[in-house]
């Protein structure tokens, strides 16, 4: 798909740094602050398998993502793909998913951000600051978002070597915690269920691909970008989890909402709290500016194909950015973070991503010869890894995510008996 002479263009505007950048903001601050604790629930010292295995079924999900944005270079990314390779309701299906599921994540990334930066009874209000403060930024035009995104990592990398230094230093950790990696109560099913909700942690290359039409070279730089997003990624990750596991051991992080907290409270350095906190709070918000940036372009190439309502395809005239699908998105996660939970969200999130990538390497699979750069197991690794991954979430997630699926289904129906699609 390719937007019609009629409908305005994005900015191309973006390099292979940028594209690069705006993926690890969108990961590192997901994965590092929120995703632990819940991992470490299901499966204990478990969760740095489950952590691998989210790893390869990410990089499978990366590569199947990286071959079709370098052959279709538009917005919308797997909404895209699904509806050019599969037809029009698997492509649906993975555009649905996907901005249920990040609109639940940019709620989760808000009420993050406010827990580190705001007391109780100011959390919420905090959050919905914050969401309107970046979607401010986002409505500025692209640039800005990569920007304030480098910005934002460059804090948050400097904050996590913190941690890991308190932790290996000066905390007394003991490795030994951390190399036993099965929990005998959790089992293999815990291990799964945490590397679905790790998986969360991981999505966040999905926004360099949602971002095709406004990178330069797109058929060069989206490949490249995703790769190295995720693989840097996967390292920090991996340090991280080490160090938190080595120091307050598998009880201790599942017992405790901020574990890279929890570390440094450990140590003797009384002076590095403010700086995770400092760094906690920017990981949230660069998470959730990237977020509004991937939901607005896949919401606005299902508007230019009639899938959600037309109003939500206006292109800025000046900034050249989505902005009624920018607005729209900020006001239904200000209603959301009065109401979520943080947990649910995560759970939530991770079904309708997984979704969405499963129709990626679907579609990925049956691309031709000349449009493949990697090899078709690839994809079918990919596609059984999502099916897993989702069949291991939390009840509650996956129960809720099949009925936000249904209304989308039914709200789909409707419009195309009321309206044809565009031509």
């Amino acid at each position: 798909m390719t937007t019609s002479p009629r409908q305005p263009h994005l900015s191309r505007s973006l390099g292979t740094g940028d594209a690069v950048v705006i993926g690890l903001g969108s990961m590192i601050g997901a994965g590092a602050f929120a995703a632990f604790a819940p991992a470490a629930q299901a499966a204990g010292a478990g969760l740095l398998i489950g952590l691998g295995i989210a790893a390869v079924v990410a990089y499978c999900n990366a590569t199947a993502s990286a071959q079709l944005a370098a052959q279709y270079p538009t917005s919308g990314g797997t909404y895209v793909y699904g509806r050019e390779r599969l037809g029009e309701w698997w492509g649906f299906l993975a555009g649905w998913g996907f901005v249920i599921g990040k609109t639940a994540s940019c709620a989760a990334m808000a009420l993050t951000f406010a827990a580190y930066a705001a007391p109780a009874a100011w959390q919420r209000p905090v959050a919905v600051a914050a969401v309107v403060a970046l979607a401010a930024v986002n409505y500025r035009g692209i640039t800005r978002t990569a920007g304030l995104t480098r910005v934002i990592v460059t804090v948050v990398l400097l904050a996590l070597a913190v941690v890991v230094a308190a932790g290996l230093i000066s905390a007394d950790p003991d490795l030994d915690r951390a190399a036993t990696v099965i929990d005998p109560e959790g089992g293999w099913y815990g291990v799964l269920q945490s590397a679905g909700l790790l998986f969360f942690a991981f999505a966040g290359y999905a926004r360099i691909a949602t971002l095709g039409e406004e990178v330069r070279d797109p058929g060069r730089t989206i490949p490249r970008a995703i790769q190295i997003a995720l693989a840097l990624a996967v390292a920090v990750y991996a340090v991280i989890a080490v160090t938190i596991l080595s120091v307050l051991g598998p009880d201790g992080v599942a017992a405790t909402s901020a574990p890279l907290a929890a570390t440094v409270d450990a140590s003797t350095w009384d002076w590095a709290a403010p700086v995770v906190r400092v760094g906690a709070a920017a990981a949230a918000l660069g998470a959730l500016l990237a977020l509004i940036a991937g939901v607005g372009r896949t919401s606005l190439a299902m508007a230019r194909e009639g899938d959600l309502p037309c109003w939500l395809s206006a292109v800025h005239p000046h900034h050249r950015v989505p902005h009624h699908a920018e607005i729209a998105l900020a006001a239904v996660v200000c209603v959301l973070v009065l109401t979520v939970d943080l947990r649910g969200a995560i759970g939530f999130s991770s079904f309708g991503v997984l979704l969405y990538y499963f129709v990626a390497n679907l579609a990925a699979f049956t691309q031709g010869a000349d449009q493949r750069r990697f090899p078709r197991a690839l994809q079918i690794l990919g596609a059984a890894g999502c099916a897993v991954l989702v069949a291991t979430l939390p009840v509650t997630a996956v129960i809720t995510g099949l009925a936000v699926m249904a209304v989308g289904v039914a709200y789909r129906l409707i419009r195309r008996r009321r309206t044809p699609a565009p031509r």
